[in-house]
């Protein structure tokens, strides 16, 4: 143990001197996550609207105006001709245009179907589908509220038959995207810091010649190597706490056990520090440690669902994201954070995410070894 933990203490060291490294991990703990939650979102508001109003009523103005009074849909241009809402669409200044016939009013007083023209920029295709969901339930909403004034109207007070949807929403009732973001960012970061900092750290020894140094010393080879993974671990799940307090500050409940979240933090950087040594022995230097890394995070973090739902992947897909490390850490953080259950409920997580990381750790281990030795 004593050759042990002097090996330790010469690894803290190293570590500590490299202060463009700690500020990175620093970096990628806190502000990453900032700006990522603020950036990546999903939710799609303050549309641009083009309106082309030919009718010029007051019935069409309410129709415009239920647009706008939503928090979906914010600036809105009006035009004169429909070549206008095209150069509007083309030069990216609106989302979506709305064509009001001049018979609109008129049909809608006769009781006859009166038709609106929608036309949507669909160079981005979430923000075309969720512009063209909110669009078709206000132009229902406003439909069935002049069919209830047409029948008042005609002193029929029959209420017409309709479904009321009763909704209850578990765990994140107001469905704030930032939520799962904050989570997401969190794990990614982790498993970030994990690999590419162990990469390098192997890397830069052999880069430098030290590593031979350390071969003709007393030290066993598993004690250099254990050495150097001591202080990314403990960086990572040191650097969680101001991680926790930044998920605090968007409003993140933390329903379940703190210290069940940081057992899946660490078997999380152990499956990464995994990988990193694997890296290792495939890169020469540390350009190469670094394009290898990525190499090898992006297949693994964009199957794990932190980025898009896995239920949205081809099937294919979906079966092989459960070779994703990642996937099971953002389903125990996600169901600690906002479900607030335990080890009962995660235990089959807990085992493959654990059976995940002592496989790549002790392969890498073992794959390491024999790279030394030739």
């Amino acid at each position: 143990m004593t050759r042990a933990l002097a090996c330790v203490k010469k690894e803290f060291l190293q570590f500590s001197r490299d202060r463009m490294l700690l500020l990175l991990i620093f970096w990628l703990y806190t502000a990453e996550v900032i700006m990522c939650t603020h950036a990546l979102s999903f939710e799609v508001r303050n549309l641009h609207l083009a309106v082309y109003d030919q009718d010029r009523t007051q019935l069409s103005q309410k129709l415009v105006e239920r647009f706008t009074a939503t928090e979906y849909f914010g600036k809105r241009f009006l035009v004169d001709s429909p070549r206008q809402i095209d150069a509007l669409l083309d030069a990216g200044r609106a989302d979506m245009g709305i064509v009001i016939p001049p018979d609109f009013s008129d049909k809608v007083g006769k009781g006859r179907t009166a038709e609106v023209q929608l036309i949507l920029s669909g160079v981005n295709s979430n923000t075309a589908n969720a512009a063209r969901g909110y669009a078709g339930a206000i132009v229902a909403g406003f439909s069935h509220e002049l069919m209830v004034q047409s029948l008042q109207q005609r002193g029929i007070q029959a209420r017409l038959p309709e479904v009321v949807p009763r909704m209850r929403i578990w765990y994140n009732p107001e469905l704030k995207f930032r939520y799962f973001m904050v989570v997401s960012m969190i794990v990614l970061a982790g498993f970030m810091v994990g690999v590419i900092n162990t990469a390098a750290s192997l890397v830069r020894e052999k880069e430098t010649g030290t590593i031979e140094q350390l071969m003709v010393t007393p030290l066993r080879r598993h004690e250099i190597v254990l050495a150097k993974l001591v202080p990314t671990l403990s960086i990572g799940l040191v650097l969680l706490f101001p991680s926790l307090l930044i998920a605090r500050w968007f409003g993140v409940p933390m329903e379940g056990s703190v210290a069940l979240f940081f057992l899946a933090s660490a078997i999380s950087l152990i499956a990464s520090m995994g990988i990193g040594i694997f890296v290792s022995t495939f890169a020469r230097n540390l350009q190469q440690a670094l394009l290898v890394s990525f190499f090898v995070l992006f297949p693994v973090m964009f199957l794990s669902g932190t980025i898009v739902p896995v239920e949205s992947m081809p099937q294919f897909l979906q079966y092989l994201s459960l070779l994703s490390p990642v996937r099971y850490y953002m389903e125990i953080s996600l169901g600690i954070f906002l479900k607030g259950v335990g080890l009962d409920i995660l235990w089959p997580k807990f085992a493959m995410l654990f059976l995940f990381g002592a496989t790549l750790f002790l392969w890498s281990l073992v794959r390491l070894r024999r790279r030394m030795l030739e």
